[in-house]
């Protein structure tokens, strides 16, 4: 989508704000006809200070964010500039109330913070390893393992479900202990699979009960076919207990910090926005 180049809300129809995706350095180039976030959706357009951009469209004040849509169009797009140029990614729903604004208050009020964490990211962009547990096969794991389990599991079995109540609470409250230790280890066990391979990792936190491991890598670009090998590797060696996934290339949300929250790109006032 990107290339380098070379060298207060009223809730009316038709009133126009301007949001914000992320910080961009300022010699990109940017695609015509993108458009972004919104009903209908607006065209993306960059606003430039200096050596810095920032990647923007237009939205009517009078329609709610936080459609999924929305939600897709504003990862996408900072996921698409991301596979060319570095880009500080601003949470969902950032908005400022115009360009000239979005120039001053945000790109020239944070200048340095910006072009130093853009710098920090020249030459990477992230990938996130997701797996999860086959319920089957690590239950097997526990059970086999774990004797105080596999003893209330078997007086479980076929009893009345009224009656094993507590039993059954308690059998819950050592699986998913037992669990979490497993992810805590196998997590360990992705880190140490792609040593000396990404620049740095973020764990980030399980979104089911399952996970087996969720962790965001910052990677050089060069490296994105040695990291899918070792990704591969592990995947053999897990097959039929962990289901792993290599989602990338992306923006870099796990590893900006606190550089593109700037506090003049407030939220959206919309129902359903997301942070």
């Amino acid at each position: 989508m990107t290339a380098r180049s070379q060298g207060r809300d009223t809730r009316r129809s038709g009133q126009k704000t301007v949001y914000v995706y992320g910080i961009l350095p300022g010699d990109v180039e940017l695609d015509s006809g993108v458009t972004g976030v919104g009903d209908p959706p607006g065209e993306v357009r960059l606003v430039r200070h200096r050596d810095l951009a920032a990647l923007v469209s237009d939205v009517d004040l009078g329609t709610p964010l936080g459609r999924p849509d929305d939600l897709v169009a504003h990862e996408e797009l900072l996921d698409s500039a991301a596979a060319d140029v570095p880009v500080l990614p601003l949470r969902f729903g950032a908005v400022m109330g115009s360009d000239e604004a979005v120039a001053a208050e945000l790109l020239g009020a944070h200048h340095d913070e910006f072009a130093a964490a853009l710098e920090q990211l020249e030459g990477h962009t992230e990938y996130v390893v997701k797996g999860r547990y086959a319920e089957d096969a690590i239950l097997r794991e526990v059970l086999t393992e774990n004797q105080q389990a596999a003893g209330l599991a078997g007086q479980i079995r076929g009893a009345d479900p009224d009656a094993t109540r507590e039993l059954r609470i308690q059998l819950g409250e050592i699986i998913n202990n037992a669990v979490a230790a497993k992810r805590e280890e196998d997590t360990r066990e992705l880190g140490g699979a792609l040593e000396g391979l990404a620049a740095a990792s973020a764990a980030r936190q399980p979104t089911h009960e399952l996970d087996a491991v969720y962790v965001a890598f910052l990677m050089e670009t060069g490296k994105a076919e040695d990291l899918q090998d070792a990704v591969d590797r592990l995947a053999q060696q897990w097959r039929g207990r962990i289901e792993l996934r290599l989602i990338g290339p992306m923006a870099a949300y796990d590893f900006t910090g606190n550089a593109a929250a700037a506090p003049e790109a407030q939220p959206a006032s919309s129902p359903g926005a997301a942070s």
